[in-house]
């Protein structure tokens, strides 16, 4: 069934639901995609502003200094939310499948974003994006 399909007159949780259980066989792109068809439904107003950071793909290592030098950084977060919320610049996503472990780098990523001002997660379903993001955007009183 596709997520079109999915959509259809159903109330998100039940998408959350329906989602969480498919994941469960796949790979982090896989998990990665359906966060992102997901978000794009919910909030198709912040659409654009939720972004991958391409960091995992093999590339020659002519390609792999000019990214570099472009200014791509060893460890940064799969997604990046650039919408401030509740004291923090932007809401940095790091997604793991299953039992996966952040890399060093990621550590090291994690806590200069956070002493920068912005929020860092792990996610490791669509369950936990959803609702990091939904806790994320959440107005504090």
């Amino acid at each position: 069934m596709s997520l079109s399909e999915l959509s259809g007159g159903l109330s998100f949780s039940f998408l959350y639901a329906k989602f969480e259980t498919k994941t469960m066989n796949h790979n982090e792109s896989k998990l990665q995609q359906e966060c992102i068809q997901i978000f794009r439904l919910k909030y198709p107003k912040l659409a654009r502003v939720l972004i991958a950071v391409p960091n995992a793909a093999r590339r020659s290592p002519k390609l792999g200094k000019i990214l570099k030098d472009e200014g791509m950084i060893k460890g940064a977060s799969d997604l990046i939310l650039l919408v401030p919320s509740n004291g923090s610049g932007s809401l940095c996503i790091e997604m793991k499948y299953q039992d996966g472990r952040q890399s060093e780098s990621q550590k090291t990523f994690a806590i200069d974003v956070v002493k920068a001002g912005n929020r860092y997660v792990i996610c490791r379903s669509v369950y936990e994006f959803l609702t990091e993001i939904e806790k994320y955007l959440q107005k504090s009183d």
